[in-house]
């Protein structure tokens, strides 16, 4: 017992940068890292046990009654100063947020805590309830008692089966213990801890909408004002915050404000957990501190880009609603919320998105409109019927099949549905569309007239297909029964009959229609046997217009096409004679 109580003692001990240190990384920005000592989420690759003994081994739960003991105003004051900001997207100062609840409540108030996790390329909240889940329930003690909150709903993603169980685990050892409940670690605060389930919807990560779907509604967003502060879940005050953000609370608490402070530019405080996917050597979820360079990220923890720096195309830096960005900004940038605003992008959930350039960044780009508008909830008509124009344009874009102005509709699209809805999905779904256009235009036009010399090769090669079948048709024969005499004939109709609707089809179909346009026909006692034209996949105008020029050729054909001929003795050749009679 003495010895697990020196261990937490020093797991909870901060560590602060010298003067020196602190200077060198104000001259030399690129020379920092994260030591593993000043790390928060110590168990996030479930190398130890998630238990609560564990997490007591680690340094969890150390202090935390005396924490509590402080009251609100002081957990407050530690966490502005620390600088922390929402970990969740919108990067919001949590101190000053959680201080917009009421302080002498005489309604129950509530925490929620999104674990919904919704957004494309994010996987950081689902490590911390698979494998370090009472740093979360800790965290919704402490930013409980700093909230004047009697519960805490923890909103999980319905697909997170094994993080839900987790987490289920670790609340049933707090209560067992005496953690939380009535009389909180002894505090004589009561505080208890839910877990609810939700369905899948991405838009149930916003926090109106998901306020609405806990109350059993479905989950569509609400107006604001009024704001969740005021009137939240079941008409009362309620603040809905991140995981990591509630998860990072009880350690800022201990170490004290100034400790997560040290960490990264101003404004841009303290560590966070960076998801590393796409072409990268090794993806990974680690925690970094903030303002690193993002290149620096890549390489020193994601193994670098697959096939070296220079086969990098562009990357999306904070998940998939915040625009893409070239290698060459990718190169300096910083990780934070202001480096990467100055760039016309954003920090966003730190799900940092890599793709070389063997990927199809328009392909991407319009997967990623397919999905928000696939996910939006249709209450607002800009983001409703926005999407849908967003997405059927990039459908088209991917291989090319678009005019070059409308490269410029799309952009012109985008800016009218963002800032046009309830809520953020509207600019969730503009801005990946916004930065495509910015620095992939080239790309887009390239496409584009890829796909118009496409198009005219392939109408090219069906006229000089129809007028090679034009001079085969010299050579052309058919038979012509008559009684028992059997008369070989010029059939010069037929073949350019053939040409003629090839080159009808080619101005009348769509280029994905099928230009085989034939005929056949054969004559028997003088009369028109059978005539068949193949015109696959067309439209129904050119077909119609097409059927117009077979009928009037038929017509043509029975009436005057067929002159018998007789060989000539002489030359070889056809010589033609009077027309027989049927």
């Amino acid at each position: 017992s003495r010895r697990r109580v020196a261990t937490a003692a020093a797991a909870a001990k901060p560590s602060m940068r010298t003067e020196k240190e602190l200077a060198q990384l104000n001259v030399e920005p690129h020379r920092r890292g994260l030591r593993d000592a000043d790390r928060i989420f110590t168990n996030l690759y479930g190398q130890h046990e998630c238990t609560l003994a564990g997490a007591k081994r680690r340094g969890h739960w150390h202090e935390t009654k005396k924490i509590l003991g402080k009251g609100r105003e002081w957990i407050i004051n530690e966490v502005k100063a620390s600088g922390l900001r929402g970990r969740g997207g919108a990067g919001f100062p949590s101190g000053l947020k959680w201080s917009f609840m009421p302080k002498n409540p005489t309604r129950p108030q509530y925490l929620v805590v999104n674990a919904d996790e919704g957004e494309p390329g994010t996987c950081k909240d689902r490590e911390i309830m698979r494998h370090d889940p009472h740093t979360l329930v800790e965290g919704c003690l402490v930013t409980g008692m700093a909230m004047s909150a009697s519960a805490a709903y923890i909103y999980i993603r319905g697909e997170f089966v094994r993080e839900a169980q987790a987490l289920q685990r670790a609340i049933d050892e707090a209560y067992a213990d005496g953690l939380i409940g009535r009389n909180a670690c002894g505090s004589g605060f009561d505080f208890d801890v839910y877990v609810h389930r939700g369905a899948g919807a991405y838009i149930c990560g916003e926090e109106m909408s998901l306020i609405e779907s806990l109350e059993g509604r479905p989950g569509k967003p609400r107006l604001k004002p009024p704001f969740p502060a005021q009137i939240g879940v079941w008409g009362c005050a309620t603040t809905v915050t991140n995981v990591e953000t509630v998860a990072v609370a009880p350690t800022i608490c201990r170490r004290g404000g100034a400790w997560f402070a040290q960490f990264g530019r101003e404004n841009n405080r303290g560590t966070k957990l960076f998801n590393i996917s796409g072409c990268v050597n090794s993806p990974c979820t680690v925690e970094e501190e903030m303002s690193v360079p993002l290149k620096e990220l890549i390489e020193r923890h994601a193994g670098g880009v697959r096939g070296g720096w220079d086969n990098l195309l562009g990357i999306i830096p904070g998940g998939s609603s915040v625009p893409v960005i070239p290698e060459p900004i990718c190169r300096d940038v910083l990780m934070d919320f202001d480096a990467l605003r100055d760039v016309k992008s954003g920090l966003g959930t730190a799900a940092v998105i890599v793709m070389d350039k063997q990927t199809d960044m328009i392909r991407n780009i319009s997967r990623l409109s397919a999905f928000y508008q696939h996910e939006s909830c249709g209450q607002c008509t800009p983001c409703r019927e926005g999407t849908t124009w967003l997405a059927d344009i990039m459908k088209r874009m991917e291989v090319g099949d678009a005019d070059a102005k409308e490269i410029d509709q799309i952009v012109e699209l985008s800016y009218q549905i963002e800032g046009h809805t309830i809520c953020a999905l509207g600019d969730a779904a503009a801005w990946p569309v916004q930065g495509l256009v910015r620095h992939f235009r080239p790309l887009l036009e390239q496409r584009i007239t890829d796909f118009q010399r496409r198009k005219q090769s392939g109408g090219a090669a069906a006229t000089a297909a129809a007028l090679s079948a034009t001079r085969r048709s010299r050579s052309s024969t058919a038979s012509f029964d008559a009684g028992d005499v059997s008369t070989p004939f010029r059939y010069r109709s037929a073949s350019s009959l053939s040409a003629l609707m090839s080159l009808a089809g080619s101005a009348n179909c769509s280029s994905n229609c099928a230009r085989d346009h034939s005929m056949q026909c054969s004559m028997s006692a003088g009369k028109l046997r059978s005539v068949h034209i193949g015109m696959a996949s067309c439209s129904p105008a050119s077909s119609r217009w097409s059927l117009y020029v077979a009928v009037w050729c038929g017509m043509m054909i029975s009436l005057f096409a067929f002159v018998p001929s007789v060989p000539d003795s002489s030359s070889g050749r056809p010589k033609n004679t009077q027309r027989p009679s049927v």
